[in-house]
Formats: C-alpha cells, sequence, structure tokens
C-alpha cells in the first residue's frame, strides 16, 4: 500500500504539468487563430495592391497574383500632389492633435483627480458628455466659427478639430490614472518641499507613463484616419491628407474603381500606424506602478 501511494503521489506532479502543457497549446493554438484571422485582410490587401491594374479589377477574383507589379505604388505615390505631400499634411496634423490633447488633458486630469475642486464631478460629466454628441453635428457649426479666424486650409485648425473629437477621452483616461496614483507618493513629495506643478512633474507624469502613450496612440489613430473633417475643413488639394487621397486615388476610367491603387494605398497608410505602435509598445503594455511604492 506504500508503495502505490507513493506511485500516485509521484504521478500527480507530471499529470499535473501535463495539464498545464495541453491548456499552453490550448492557448497558444487560439492566439495564433486570432492573429492570423486578424492579419488575414490585410495580406489580402497586400496581396492586391501588387497586381497589375486588370488582375486587380479582375471576376471573379484572385487572391494571389499571377504576375508582380509595383504599378499602382508608382501610382499613389505620383498621385495629384504627390504621396509625400499627403503623409507630410496628415503627419503634421496628427503631431498637433497629440500636443493639443496632452496640453489640455494632463493639467485636467490632474485637477479633477487631485484637487478639490468644488463641483468637480459636474465638471468632470460636462466633458465626458461631448462623447455622447455625434462628431458630424459638430463640424458644420466649428466650420462657421474658423472660416473667419483664417482656420480653415490650415493644420492647425484641423488639429483643433481632431482635439474637439478626441479630448472627453483624453481626459477621462487621464483623470483615472492619476487618481490610481497612491496618496504616499503624493504626500512625500510635498514634505519634500515640492509645489504642486513639481510634483505633477517629478512624481505623477513617471506614474502615469502608460496612460500617457494611450493618449498619444488614440490620437494619432484618430487624427490619421479622420476623414469627414478633413474634407470639410481642407479644400485645397496641397492641404489633403491620407484619408482623402485614398478616396481620390480609387477612381478610375469611366468612374470604375480601381482596387489596385486602393489597396496600395491603404497599405501605406497602414505603416505609420504600425510603426507608431511598435515604437510605443514597451510603455503601453507595461505595468502602472511596477516599483514605484516601496
Amino acid at each position: 500500500m506504500t508503495s502505490i501511494a507513493s506511485g500516485l503521489v509521484a504521478r500527480a506532479p507530471r499529470a499535473a504539468a501535463a495539464g498545464r502543457g495541453a491548456t499552453a497549446y490550448l492557448v497558444g493554438a487560439v492566439c495564433v487563430f486570432v492573429v492570423a484571422l486578424m492579419l488575414f485582410p490585410i495580406v489580402v490587401s497586400f496581396f492586391a495592391s501588387i497586381k497589375t491594374p486588370s488582375e486587380a479589377s479582375s471576376f471573379p477574383p484572385d487572391y494571389f497574383p499571377h504576375t508582380l507589379s509595383l504599378d499602382n505604388y508608382a501610382k499613389v505615390f505620383n498621385y495629384q500632389a504627390g504621396l509625400l505631400t499627403y503623409v507630410y499634411n496628415s503627419l503634421a496634423v496628427a503631431l498637433f492633435a497629440i500636443v493639443f490633447c496632452l496640453v489640455l488633458s494632463v493639467p485636467a486630469g490632474y485637477g479633477l483627480a487631485r484637487f478639490r475642486i468644488p463641483g468637480k464631478e459636474i465638471i468632470f460629466l460636462i466633458l465626458l458628455s461631448g462623447l455622447m454628441i455625434p462628431y458630424q453635428a459638430l463640424l458644420m457649426p466649428l466650420y462657421l466659427m474658423f472660416t473667419p479666424l483664417h482656420l480653415t486650409n490650415t493644420h492647425v485648425g484641423l488639429a483643433i478639430v481632431h482635439t474637439v473629437l478626441q479630448l472627453p477621452l483624453s481626459v477621462y483616461l487621464m483623470r483615472q490614472a492619476f487618481e490610481a496614483v497612491p496618496r504616499e507618493m503624493e504626500e512625500a513629495a510635498v514634505i519634500d518641499g515640492c509645489s504642486s506643478w513639481k510634483v505633477l512633474w517629478h512624481v505623477f507624469l513617471p506614474s502615469v507613463r502608460p496612460a500617457i502613450v494611450t493618449v498619444v496612440l488614440f490620437a494619432f489613430i484618430a487624427s490619421w484616419n479622420e476623414f469627414i473633417g478633413a474634407l470639410i475643413f481642407m479644400s485645397k488639394e496641397t492641404e489633403f491628407t491620407v484619408p482623402i487621397l485614398l478616396v481620390s486615388v480609387r477612381l478610375g476610367h469611366f468612374g470604375a474603381v480601381d482596387w489596385g491603387a486602393l489597396q496600395a494605398g491603404v497599405i501605406i497608410a497602414i505603416v505609420p500606424c504600425i510603426v507608431i505602435y511598435a515604437l510605443l509598445q514597451k510603455y503601453y503594455v507595461s505595468g502602472l506602478f511596477s516599483g514605484a511604492v516601496k
């Protein structure tokens, strides 16, 4: 009996390890399936972008190109004012929108989270109410306001529009991040003689870095992909952004859709988003306060 019991005890860890291994394989298989499902449309778009124009518009479509061609990328690169002009416009607008969102949301979130302000919950709800208003309804009033100020057809004007659309979410993210900072960190900084701005700069901002990166990512992606506002506020061809380029370049002969050029533009538009996320990924997925409190 003793030998049987000892054998069962020896087998138990092996059975548990085998169960954990099977679970790990199952989780890995699910992750691979999800990644493949997400990458499939991008891969199909890439294959369509390197087809010849006639092959890209053939019916029924072929998923794999029979003849490799870079004509679609050449068309996008040289279209109207040139791809570099549209990319520069989109990057400039996105950069301004990021700066405006950070300059406004960081102090607002800090004040709403750490100071005793009369009626701050009502103020916070008023700020969040912007999320419930369709931004399309705001474009015409903003256009009528911006026209006398000469902010149409400018990067700053369009960036202000994108900031208006993104600011409520940015304030919400920053306020929640500042509220999660332990009170002991703030008290220790105050005892050391730090003012409110020094506490914000030396204590809070390093602690809420993941939230700041999240605001940057959301502001960039929202500004980079926004179309209707750019279409309304930009009437000069040299001031158009990448989404307007994608809509324009898709028109082929006699009003037909040039699928190859459209997919080439889509692939080009995806690249900056992937690069920005790859550069900021370690901050985006990092722990909020790893090692902050000792």
